[in-house]
């Protein structure tokens, strides 16, 4: 079969993704009011789609959303979308696949609280491979925004919402000072939280080091890393850090979804350890993240280089 465009689900059918069109009266147009997950492909192969619809369904209980469909139907419809997807991709590419449920749109003339039922998507997206190669080589430049995360006691940062106004808000502001730098935002208390999508590590002498669960969202590659970490006999330990415990690392890196792990070069100007990006733990840990996915994820930022 030919095919010139993606194709998604859509409330019950597979369709291209120019016919995927949501409501204006959509509560997650509205109000950011719904729930998402990511995972992406390695060599066209899904990574954790269970661990990522784990997430999903604790978001989904978290805010009271239900979807109407079964694990195993969520799990049937996400791989046939990329199934579907795989022969509009190039070589060398993946994709980010996303599962994805507004509360509905709003019902005219009715209560705040109700709803005509719950929008569904699922979808997928090449991996922007090109926009982001340079960090692979560079390492990613991060500054603290004065944009601080909104903290536990008003929204729980476990739930994967719909609403990022508050990291945008970080990353625009961190795009005026530079527009190749990364935002991670730290917590009202003054600690490094995390960024868009993104986790953040440092390690010192030999230790890593990440933010309490408590204070981000915990992500799958946040979570494979702590793993690869114990296979390795490395010791990693949650704990509140500081701006001076990023300054002081020996090296530093993000993880995420798109990123598995990146090399940070930088914290607010100042430069992380010798300087040399990837440090030899972040090394280590990357060989091992992509020896578990069986896909050189380095190399395929890194063909991408202008």
């Amino acid at each position: 079969m030919s095919q010139a465009e993606r194709v998604a689900y859509f409330n019950g059918q597979i369709v291209p993704e120019s016919q995927v069109l949501i409501p204006f009266r959509d509560r997650s147009f509205k109000y950011g009011d719904g729930v998402f997950d990511m995972t992406r492909t390695f060599d066209r192969r899904i990574f954790k789609l269970q661990e990522h619809l784990d997430r999903f369904d604790r978001s989904l209980k978290y805010a009271g959303i239900d979807h109407g469909l079964s694990r195993q139907a969520i799990t049937q419809i996400s791989e046939e979308v990329v199934a579907r997807n795989l022969p509009l991709l190039a070589e060398g590419e993946d994709y980010w696949l996303g599962q994805r449920v507004s509360r509905g749109v709003d019902l005219v003339g009715g209560d705040f609280w109700q709803s005509a039922g719950p929008n569904v998507i699922i979808e997928c997206t090449p991996l922007p491979f090109k926009a982001r190669a340079h960090l692979y080589r560079d390492g990613i430049d991060v500054i603290f925004p004065s944009v601080r995360r909104v903290p536990p006691e008003c929204l729980s940062p476990n739930v994967k919402s719909h609403n990022y106004l508050n990291l945008i808000m970080g990353d625009l502001e961190v795009k005026s000072y530079n527009p190749k730098a990364w935002s991670v935002l730290l917590d009202t208390r003054g600690f490094l939280a995390e960024g868009t999508g993104s986790n953040v590590f440092l390690v010192k002498d030999g230790v890593l080091y990440t933010p309490k669960e408590h204070y981000v969202l915990a992500g799958v590659s946040r979570e494979t890393v702590v793993e690869l970490a114990q296979e390795l006999k490395l010791t990693v330990v949650e704990e509140d850090l500081s701006p001076y415990d990023a300054y002081t690392a020996d090296e530093a890196f993000i993880t995420s979804t798109s990123f598995c792990i990146c090399p940070v070069h930088s914290f607010n100007n100042k430069i992380v350890g010798d300087g040399n990006v990837p440090g030899p733990i972040t090394k280590r840990l990357t060989d091992a993240y992509a020896d578990l996915v069986d896909c050189d994820f380095v190399g395929q930022y890194l063909r991408h280089l202008g």
